[in-house]
């Protein structure tokens, strides 16, 4: 996976004349204020939390992601394939909270958050288990075991083209059984969209067929 330099949280904040919190705030209100979209969430969490993007249909999501991010004041970081961070592209991603992940090492990405947390940083980690814009016919249970695995609650970010909302709804701390955590999660996405509804995928767990992921 990534280094610890490159996932370290506190090499993703702006700098330079542009940078900081308030240009930030400033982009995001202008961007709220003149787009389309409207933002209706529950306040920022105040703990580190796993923050799910879904229905992940689309890559205006991105740009969302970072409207609600900016607007809340939260400090988010996302994973992505290491392919999105090679060439010039790859400090762009890292400023705008960009963790490259190796696919073949998944168990170290679970340390290094958890050595973040006990920083006493505040940050929200997004994650799609979608996929990739959709396709899919389950949810990829990486947010599931990063959060029972570090003790991170979940937060659930959506996205519904049918009222031209976005924002975050609640915060659930996970309790193991996979079953009944994923009813809670699939209540509250059941009548969210996504930017393209074609392409949304049902909130469900290969996992769900097991009893239990264990906490640590």
């Amino acid at each position: 996976m990534t280094s610890a330099r490159a996932f370290s949280m506190r090499n993703t904040e702006y700098a330079g004349p542009y940078g900081g919190r308030m240009f930030k705030r400033l982009a995001a209100r202008v961007f709220w204020t003149c787009g389309r979209w409207s933002l209706r969430s529950e306040p920022a969490p105040t703990r580190p939390t796993v923050l799910i993007g879904a229905p992940h249909t689309s890559n205006w999501d991105f740009v969302l992601m970072l409207g609600i991010a900016w607007r809340l004041g939260i400090d988010v970081h996302w994973l992505g394939k290491k392919s999105l961070f090679t060439g010039w592209r790859g400090p762009i991603m890292r400023r705008l909270g960009g963790i490259p992940v190796d696919r073949s090492d998944p168990a170290r990405v679970v340390g290094e958050v958890v050595a973040q947390i006990r920083t006493g940083a505040v940050f929200g980690l997004v994650v799609t288990p979608d996929g990739t814009r959709g396709g899919n016919d389950h949810w990829k249970s990486g947010f599931y075991r990063i959060a029972r695995e570090t003790g991170m609650p979940v937060t659930l970010g959506y996205v519904d083209r049918t009222t031209m909302t976005t924002g975050l709804g609640p915060t659930l701390d996970l309790t193991g059984d996979v079953a009944a955590d994923m009813d809670r999660i699939r209540a509250f996405y059941a009548d969210k969209a996504g930017v393209r509804p074609e392409r949304r995928t049902e909130p469900r767990l290969r996992e769900e067929l097991a009893a239990v992921i264990p906490a640590r």
